[in-house]
């Protein structure tokens, strides 16, 4: 019973840091894209930029650990308080170019002495600090793969542009537990 006990515990603290990491990855997903009223008002006083060139999200398949996929989210500020995958306050020091950016991906965990046997890698948060200059930080241990899969990537274009995205989380303690988590989300502002 204390084993069982143990192990649906584990199970559980799993499942909670992958809640987290979903909600800051669908949030990401769904702010992708996001223009600023005011941005493009003033774009279209002045001569017109190319937007289209701008990839305001990407994913990278096969680039991490294990073979995980990366993802990679770029958006304009709003006139309110934005933050970033960590909680960090946005502001114009944080972008480039006039964009946020906001990264997931994962790497192998930092700090692990070589031989010693690892939990899998870690999910990284990216963001850029004050400079523009692209920050990694650790947001959870644990993770085997992150896969990224867009769903019906044709059907997309004649929907106004909204896509979907199946996100899957593989978790793990590195001793008995393996978790498959994966929830849908749909951008909302890429057209």
């Amino acid at each position: 019973m204390v084993i069982q006990q143990m192990e649906y515990e584990k199970s559980q603290a799993l499942i909670s840091e992958a809640e987290r990491a979903f909600e800051l990855i669908g949030r990401a997903i769904r702010i992708a894209g996001y223009r600023n009223i005011q941005s493009v008002a003033s774009a279209n006083q002045k001569p017109r930029q190319k937007t289209s060139a701008i990839s305001f999200l990407e994913v990278n398949k096969k680039s991490g650990f294990r073979g995980s996929d990366a993802l990679t989210i770029r958006h304009e500020l709003s006139d309110g308080v934005d933050f970033d995958c960590i909680g960090n306050g946005l502001s114009k020091e944080r972008t480039k170019n006039n964009l946020a950016m906001q990264g997931f991906l994962v790497d192998r965990q930092a700090g692990v002495p070589k031989g010693q046997r690892v939990n899998g890698g870690s999910l990284i948060c990216q963001s850029l600090d004050r400079q523009g200059r692209i920050q990694n930080t650790t947001l959870m241990n644990g993770v085997n793969t992150l896969l990224i899969e867009e769903l019906n990537p044709t059907q997309a274009q004649s929907n106004g542009g909204q896509r979907l995205f199946k996100i899957t989380l593989q978790m793990t303690d590195g001793a008995k537990i393996s978790l498959d988590l994966e929830r849908t989300f749909a951008t909302r502002n890429l057209l």
